[in-house]
């Protein structure tokens, strides 16, 4: 078994905090605190440099991080080839995938999975995420893979990637590089619908800078990232989508980012079950995932 030592670090480490990694992983702040000494008894070093309430790695722990990682990737690895070797996983899972997910990250995934494990069935259902929320909560979906901020007690979510959403518009548009914040609330919009993880993380950056979405000046709202993408190409407006989805068109130069001074729209994709149900299929499913994530 891998040291659970490692874990509570990793979690120290990415979160820098003991309070936040407590609840990440479910124990006590003086267990916390009480596997950290222990890996700084063990390797001789300080892991991280303590300010009053706030904390930051140390140049050690800079490095015992990525190895940390490293170990925590390989120890994945290992579980998953030998249960390859030692289980014939037979069965069914049902996904349920936010649309940016399904659309940019999900595929090549789940292709993967398939080709791993063929004795299961796997279907895949598409929606915006409050609508993945539903279908988990009424359990027709058996894991959840959304983008956004809120988070409900009757869930256990798992970190999957990190994305970001920026400001874009069509290429031929005869628009600044970088506009203020004031600046955003006269442009002309293209937002996604209620209910979607995107519109989600956008309300909370905006409301981080004391900005209300009703200041915002909304052309309208479409369902999903590929309309907005088209809409732009025939008109001087603006929209505010995950980078992954843009890619191509800012490759291809058909759109462009405009930078907006102080505003970051961050989120994370994030898997979701239902809390005090264990299933061995999605938890398989969630570790290929993460594989295949940090392979990619």
């Amino acid at each position: 078994m891998m040291d659970f030592r490692l874990k509570v670090f990793i979690s120290v480490a990415q979160n820098l905090s003991f309070t936040k990694a407590s609840k990440e992983l479910y124990i006590s702040q003086p267990a916390i605190s009480k596997h950290i000494q222990e890996l700084e008894a063990a390797y001789g070093v300080q892991l991280f440099e303590r300010k009053g309430n706030a904390i930051k790695l140390t140049s050690a722990g800079e490095v015992f991080l990525k190895h940390a990682l490293a170990i925590t990737e390989n120890y994945r690895m290992l579980q998953l080839d030998m249960n390859l070797l030692s289980n014939s996983f037979k069965g069914t899972l049902r996904i349920g995938a936010s649309t940016t997910i399904a659309q940019y990250s999900l595929s090549p995934i789940i292709a993967g999975f398939i080709s791993r494990f063929p004795d299961i069935k796997l279907s895949l259902q598409t929606g915006n995420s409050q609508y993945i929320e539903d279908a988990l909560e009424k359990k027709r979906i058996d894991i959840g893979l959304v983008e956004g901020s809120s988070r409900k007690n009757e869930f256990r979510y798992t970190h999957f990637a990190d994305d970001e959403l920026v400001l874009v518009t069509s290429a031929s548009n005869n628009s600044p590089a970088e506009i203020t914040a004031a600046e955003l609330k006269s442009l002309p919009l293209v937002l996604r619908e209620t209910g979607s993880g995107t519109l989600d993380v956008i309300e909370h950056a905006l409301d981080a800078h004391n900005m209300k979405l009703s200041q915002m000046n909304i052309l309208l709202q479409l369902g999903s990232s590929e309309s907005i993408k088209h809409f732009l190409m025939y008109s001087k407006a603006y929209a505010i989508l995950s980078i992954i989805s843009v890619s191509k068109e800012l490759y291809e130069n058909k759109l462009k980012v405009i930078d907006i001074k102080d505003i970051e729209f961050k989120r994370e994709f994030t898997f979701m079950t239902l809390q005090g149900q264990h299933n061995e299929i999605t938890d398989k499913f969630i570790q290929f995932a993460l594989i295949s994530q940090n392979k990619s």
